[in-house]
């Protein structure tokens, strides 16, 4: 039997969207900007395993001049208990000496009191009576409010502050300040921000929309389950094949794996039929959770962040050109709607067309016009309704429409 080779390279996918830039990210973002003065110093989020790609450049460019400490995030899901990971720690200093970088744990709570010594260090040193605001930002679903509950858990001996979920858009505005470090004689204490996080306007690389899509910074009904999983069996691949050997062999092939684990999990349709879409979403949120391997999806070495952002002031469209992409898009899809509108709107018109050719409710006709004759007014005589009439049928009227509803 041969040996398994796995793929070299992943296919381009140049039909992938590229961007998940929505309303409350370009809100949020606009308040971060004018709530800046406030803040003493910043908490940006990035997600450790992939430390290039959950970099949000326009938060260098809107968020500039404040002092800033880069946390990594999730770092349990990335690290494989080697040497090769303080290597990449090491390389991920360098990126931003002399800006201080920390590492954080979900499941450590020594990474939390690390972070806690750095913001009361920070606090304490600037002695300002009213306390220390310091805001958390981030890419979404970097684990911005999971930090912030650990923090204020390991900090004040409270309890969750900030909703989280498994989904990205969770946090959509701006909250309060979250005490995390209790006061003393010298200052109130310090206090977190929690924001929603921000996407980029427009990702130019089509493998790196897949790494955010596969680490959750956008829904999962943005990229298709399928070609999501396909995209992490060429990394698991990459990695070792044995992460998945109690479901299939050493393969290639998405839909056979996909297919063996829609089995072996009870994730059947009628007929018994493998629901494969629902046994990618399994997988795919198997890896989230560490149980199909921890590993980096990006390369780190001591270039390739300068790298990066050569690549992004080269490809990367502004802004405004991603918001005019964007319309671009929507244009598209409202000229494949106009003949459903148009003929919606010509069988309106036809239907008013045929109304105008009746004859006015209880006025009669015109004698000059022969087609219509005189409607006979059949009605009995009776008295005029009274005001309980009304509003007797207006209840019996509201209640046969709840019932149709």
């Amino acid at each position: 039997m041969a040996a398994f080779v796995p793929r070299a390279t992943f296919p381009t996918l140049d039909s992938l969207p590229r961007s998940y830039f929505l309303g409350h990210h370009r809100a949020g973002l606009n308040r971060m900007k004018l709530m800046l003065s406030q803040i003493d110093l910043i908490l940006e989020c990035r997600d450790y395993r992939v430390p290039l790609t959950s970099r949000n450049p326009m938060f260098e460019e809107s968020l500039g001049g404040k002092q800033r400490v880069i946390v990594y995030t999730k770092r349990d899901l990335g690290q494989q208990k080697t040497r090769a990971d303080s290597q990449r720690e090491q390389i991920i200093r360098i990126w931003h000496h002399p800006s201080p970088v920390l590492f954080s744990s979900d499941k450590s709570y020594g990474d939390v009191r690390t972070i806690l010594r750095f913001a009361k260090k920070h606090a304490f040193s600037a002695e300002s009576f009213t306390g220390s605001r310091m805001m958390v930002i981030g890419m979404p679903n970097v684990g911005k409010s999971t930090l912030l509950n650990a923090l204020r858990r390991e900090g004040v001996g409270k309890g969750k502050a900030a909703q989280t979920g498994a989904q990205p858009g969770i946090t959509r505005s701006i909250s309060s300040g979250v005490k995390i470090v209790e006061g003393n004689q010298h200052t109130e204490g310090v206090y977190l921000i929690d924001t929603p996080g921000v996407f980029v306007p427009y990702v130019p690389d089509a493998e790196a929309m897949l790494k955010l899509a596969l680490c959750g910074s956008v829904k999962d009904t943005v990229i298709a389950p399928t070609t999501l999983a396909d995209y992490l069996l060429f990394r698991i691949n990459q990695v070792s094949p044995q992460l998945y050997e109690e479901y299939h062999q050493p393969t290639n092939e998405v839909m056979a794996l996909l297919e063996a684990i829609a089995h072996k999990t009870g994730r059947l349709q009628k007929g018994g039929l493998p629901d494969t879409e629902a046994s990618a979403l399994w997988m795919i949120q198997r890896w989230r959770t560490g149980h199909l391997g921890n590993f980096v999806l990006d390369n780190v070495s001591e270039n390739a962040l300068d790298r990066k952002i050569a690549e992004e002031q080269q490809l990367s469209p502004s802004t405004a050109q991603a918001k005019k992409i964007m319309k671009e898009e929507r244009n598209l899809v409202l000229e494949a709607l106009l003949p459903f509108k148009a003929s919606k709107q010509l069988s309106g018109k036809a239907i008013t067309s045929r109304r105008s050719t009746l004859p006015p409710r209880d006025e009669g006709y015109d004698d000059d016009d022969e087609t219509h004759p005189p409607m006979p007014d059949t009605r009995p005589d009776s008295p005029a309704p009274r005001r309980e009439d009304f509003s007797r049928d207006k209840v019996a009227l509201k209640a046969k429409s709840n019932l149709l509803i």
